[in-house]
């Protein structure tokens, strides 16, 4: 494992393990390496630098944390999580490195699927219109329901997960496991999330699944004095944030383990989110849990902003259509001019 920058470093860890594990002869190995013997011995006795030994503390520290949070921590949730529980402000290039050199790699996430490029329809019904910022808790939340698999020999069973989510600080405000995916599955999940807060009148988005757009379901929202906002017809990403909270519970929990029996599952499930709500460091919220987050606005008259950073690749998708549309009104304008010249 090379942590410093001495040249030929790795050379000289290499006959250091050999000639203790095998008792090969320095000589020999230094020859055969190119390089003599008394700058190996040279390099044996030295003074260990400080930025090395830091490295090696480091090295340690990140294999901890890895086996800790089940290998879901990448080089940035790496280096978020040693420099807030210990007080370092140690750069996401020296972690990054560090990883690289003990081979410590977080769990890779399946790519999603591509979808052929489409015309944006506009729908009365789409109230929320993919604007995931919001400037104080309770303001918009969004929901949906997924399923996890686990297998009784060759018997598939299944589990649906029904969740609320509150864009303001990305928190899990309800969430209720059942076995059938229906319409008591998401009244208990609405009601939870009343109960816990009672005054809440936020934009409630969902996609056009049966149990919201069903009369009883849209007589809650308006109990509540909530603003009923759906998705459209095969859009997904206009309930983007939690389509993206599945991707994080299942490639960092459900894809890591295999579930034989219901209750393991149930359990695994209850102690991510919660893990999520309370453990999990986001580095929007300066290194902070949502319900960190969540708690410090409901005790504030006037609530930090944490604005969702510009995706550059949407940026530069917008910029070019701008330039398309204004490449054919240039041209449709000189068309019409040529008329009357």
């Amino acid at each position: 494992m090379r942590l410093g920058r001495v040249r030929f470093e790795a050379k000289y860890l290499a006959i250091q393990h050999f000639h203790a594990e095998k008792g090969w002869s320095i000589r020999w190995m230094c020859r055969q390496l190119g390089i003599s013997k008394a700058a190996y011995y040279k390099w044996l006795h030295r003074s260990v630098p400080q930025a090395e030994q830091e490295n090696l503390v480091l090295a340690e520290l990140i294999r901890e944390y890895d086996e800790q949070y089940n290998h879901i921590l990448g080089y940035r949730r790496m280096t978020a999580w040693i420099n807030r529980l210990n007080g370092t402000c140690f750069s996401k290039n020296r972690i990054h490195r560090i990883m690289q050199a003990i081979n410590v790699h977080s769990v890779i996430r399946k790519q999603p699927k591509k979808y052929r490029k489409s015309t944006p329809e506009r729908t009365a019904e789409n109230v929320l219109k993919r604007d995931f910022n919001a400037s104080s808790p309770n303001e918009k939340w969004v929901t949906d329901v997924t399923e996890f698999k686990w297998y009784e020999g060759p018997v598939c069973h299944k589990l649906y997960l029904s969740a609320i989510l509150d864009l303001y600080d990305r928190s899990v405000v309800s969430h209720v496991i059942s076995r059938r995916n229906d319409n008591k599955l998401v009244f208990q999940t609405f009601d939870k999330a009343i109960a816990n807060n009672p005054d809440a009148k936020p934009i409630f988005h969902s996609d056009r699944g049966f149990q919201y757009t069903g009369r009883v379901f849209q007589t809650k929202l308006t109990n509540q004095e909530m603003e009923q906002s759906m998705s459209r017809v095969g859009r997904c990403i206009d309930n983007g944030p939690t389509e993206g909270f599945w991707g994080i519970i299942k490639s960092e929990m459900y894809y890591l383990q295999t579930f034989k029996d219901e209750k393991s599952l149930r359990s695994a499930i209850e102690k991510y989110i919660h893990f999520y709500n309370y453990e999990r460091f986001q580095e929007r919220f300066e290194t902070r849990t949502p319900m960190e987050v969540r708690t410090e606005a409901l005790n504030s008259d006037a609530p930090a902003l944490y604005p969702i950073p510009e995706n550059k690749r949407i940026q530069k998708y917008k910029e070019n259509t701008y330039l398309r549309y204004l490449n054919h009104a240039l041209h449709d304008l000189l068309s019409i001019s040529a008329r009357f010249i």
